[in-house]
């Protein structure tokens, strides 16, 4: 029985037409997962379901008592929320049923009416809502969305707008509605997060419907899939993997109808213009006729998909850096400022200003290499921001060396967005950062689906996908082999992302990504940089390799400790490796070149061995063949097996079976591991090249 229905619902803004006869339905337990791009009118959608909005025409009904609750896309609290003595309290609030059962029964209580059967009735209601275990329930949400204890009892107006976000989020899942609507619950959430509340979403019994670009979550938290398109709303059974399947065989039927039918339109034109050259006007209007029939669905509009480029639009192709690309040892990050007040001798004399250190985060040793692509990883406020802002120049160490490499061209895209882009508009902020001619600067926008008067809107006025675009526009103007990428698919609708990591997947640029995104991170990333507890560490291996590790214990300060065992002595590892090597990894390629691989630093850096390293035994050049040819094929084989095996990861039923996840998991770490041997091997054999 649906307990929602809309019918033929339309709904317009101005002469725009967001929603045309739209049909629906909901039935109670439905999972529905809301999906298109940016502008397709999916907040409107809930907007209406929610009876926020009403439609233009058409009809939506709910059943009679239906308790629907929606989370927006921003922070919209109301004053019971704001004026709450604590953010504890104000996420309580949103059981409003049991609380008012709680003060019902202590009045009854009080009163002495514990006897009659309107308390036994009451009672048996809290029982059965558990009550008793709200308060638990409140502090299991309030931790499982990312607040610590220390932000329980402060008041809800000293939050940020994400952080009220969440709160409003977890006050929605305590009231838990009959139907509930969720707007980009992702938006500020890390990774723990996400999980938490897909769990706690697949426990739940009540309707959902989530709007979401996160694949990820969607695959985990739905069951059915509405795709807004053109205007009209198509249902699809399945998961998003089974919907995203269904839509490329759509897409591909839809594309050989097309050809089939643009050839259809040339004969029918041909037609009539030989039957009226004929003057045979019954046979000329009879074709007019079918053409009429299929030029309207020629006309349909095509959907406009986002084009990175192949190479910057200036300059061409970047450098080649050396094989070292960024290296910190002891660095310590975080924010350093010289505020107003000076430091006295106490008799009032002023003193300099005094500089006050702000540590964030600690980086006992990390390193990436020409080609790598490392997801950066952590809890939200860990430092991942702070670290990648220090890497790109825009915040200076605190302590510690950090240094990049010969050759290395960067570009940084920001997390923050409310950064002022210089220009009035859209193409003035193209023409500002780079010196181009009109018709080059627009065709660079139409990439990324700036196309016609969509050039000239104003950037202060973008909304948060079309500045997302715009930033990645700026992005590829100039040549870089190093992207330091802070949050790059935020606001980005599911077709952008899936152009992205298709880019980010093929280029040659060594890549340094801060992500929430589970699915990008899984398909670009190859290693992680872990940043928690006020310690980053590398881990070699994907982001689900990752999790499995987490799921049997692995910790980012246990690894940091582990490394400062192996290093105890500050002088040589007991393995023979460099000290500060990469924590819980075989040692890097770099380690094995004389100098540090060529990284411009003006601290020293010792080489691997010291400087009483024996002497390498040159190969013939028989043997160097020999050698050479045995290493190709190790590592040759090695590499299809490893990916054969992500991709074996990458499958939902070996993800969905723990057994054969684990299986699988512990191979692709011994592969990992065989390559990392085998590369070690190449090294020396280079070092005793004849």
């Amino acid at each position: 029985m649906s307990i929602v229905r809309l019918e033929s619902v339309v709904r317009e803004v101005g002469d725009f037409v967001i929603l045309d006869h739209v049909d629906a339905a909901i039935a109670a337990g439905d999972r529905i997962g809301l999906v298109g791009p940016n502008g397709a009118g999916k907040t409107t959608l809930l907007r209406l379901v929610a009876g926020l909005d009403e439609p233009d025409e058409g009809e939506v009904h709910r059943k009679r008592g239906l308790a629907v609750a929606m989370l927006r896309q921003e922070a919209n609290v109301d004053a019971d929320f704001t004026e709450a003595p604590s953010l504890r309290q104000a996420v309580r609030a949103g059981a409003v049923r049991l609380q008012e059962l709680e003060r019902i029964l202590r009045q009854m209580e009080e009163t002495g009416r514990v006897t009659g059967p309107e308390y036994e009735q009451l009672q048996h209601e809290f029982d059965h809502r558990d009550g008793y275990g709200l308060d638990q329930r409140v502090e299991a949400a309030l931790s499982g969305l990312g607040f610590d204890r220390g932000q329980w009892d402060r008041p809800p107006t000293n939050l940020s707008g994400g952080e009220q976000t969440r709160a409003a989020l977890a006050r929605l899942l305590l009231a838990d509605p009959d139907l509930l609507l969720l707007d980009e619950p992702t938006n500020h959430l890390d990774l723990a997060a996400l999980e938490w509340l897909e769990l706690h979403l697949g426990r739940r019994h009540g309707s959902l419907i989530v709007a979401s670009h996160d694949r990820a979550f969607l695959d985990a938290t739905v069951t059915r899939v509405w795709e807004l398109r053109d205007r009209r709303l198509t249902p699809f059974r399945g998961i998003y993997s089974a919907y995203a399947r269904q839509r490329e065989e759509r897409d591909v039927r839809a594309a050989d109808e097309a050809e089939d039918r643009a050839g259809e339109i040339a004969r029918e034109r041909e037609l009539v213009q030989l039957y009226r050259h004929q003057r045979k006007f019954s046979k000329m209007h009879e074709h007019e006729a079918r053409l009429e029939a299929l030029e309207p669905l020629e006309k349909r509009r095509s959907d406009a998909k986002l084009r990175l480029p192949t190479e910057a639009l200036a300059g061409g192709g970047p450098a080649r850096s050396y094989e070292t690309v960024v290296r910190a040892e002891g660095l310590v990050v975080g924010y350093a400022t010289m505020p107003g007040a000076t430091a006295g001798d106490g008799g009032g004399t002023a003193g300099p200003a005094v500089r006050t250190e702000t540590p964030v985060a600690r980086i006992p040793w990390l390193e990436l290499s020409r080609g790598q692509r490392v997801g950066i990883v952590g809890p939200n406020g860990a430092g991942k921001t702070t670290l990648l802002r220090t890497i790109a120049g825009e915040l200076a160490p605190l302590d510690g060396a950090l240094d990049l490499g010969k050759n290395v061209q960067l570009t940084y895209l920001a997390q923050l967005r409310d950064v002022p882009i210089p220009g009035a508009t859209v193409l003035d902020a193209v023409l500002d950062a780079l010196p181009l001619t009109q018709g080059a600067a627009r065709g660079h926008l139409a990439r990324f689906l700036f196309r016609a008067d969509d050039v000239f809107k104003e950037v202060a006025a973008l909304s948060g996908g079309e500045r997302s675009r715009l930033e990645l526009a700026l992005l590829f103007l100039l040549p870089a082999n190093l992207l330091l990428l802070d949050e790059p698919t935020n606001h980005l609708d599911i077709p952008a992302r899936e152009a992205l990591e298709s880019f980010m997947a093929s280029t040659d640029a060594t890549l340094l990504v801060v992500s929430h995104d589970r699915r990008l991170l899984e398909k670009v990333c190859d290693s992680l940089w872990v940043v928690d507890g006020g310690l980053a560490v590398p881990f070699e291996g994907g982001y689900r390799l990752w999790r499995t590790a987490v799921a049997d214990g692995w910790t980012v300060k246990a690894a940091a400790e582990s490394e400062a065992r192996r290093l105890h002595g500050g002088r040589s590892a007991p393995d023979g490796r460099r000290p500060g090597g990469t924590v819980g990894s075989p040692a890097r390629k770099s380690e094995a070149r004389s100098g540090g691989g060529g990284v411009a630093s003006d601290r020293p850096v010792a080489a691997a061995g010291g400087p009483d390293r024996a002497r390498v035994a040159k190969l013939s050049k028989d043997a160097y063949r020999r050698r050479k040819i045995q290493l190709d094929e190790e590592l040759a084989s090695l590499t299809e097996r490893k990916r054969r095996l992500e991709s074996a990861l990458a499958d939902p039923g070996v993800h969905g079976n723990f057994l054969e996840l684990r299986r699988v998991s512990g191979e692709l770490a011994g592969v990992d591991q065989a390559l990392a041997q085998v590369e070690q091997a190449w090294l020396e054999m280079e070092e005793a090249a004849p």
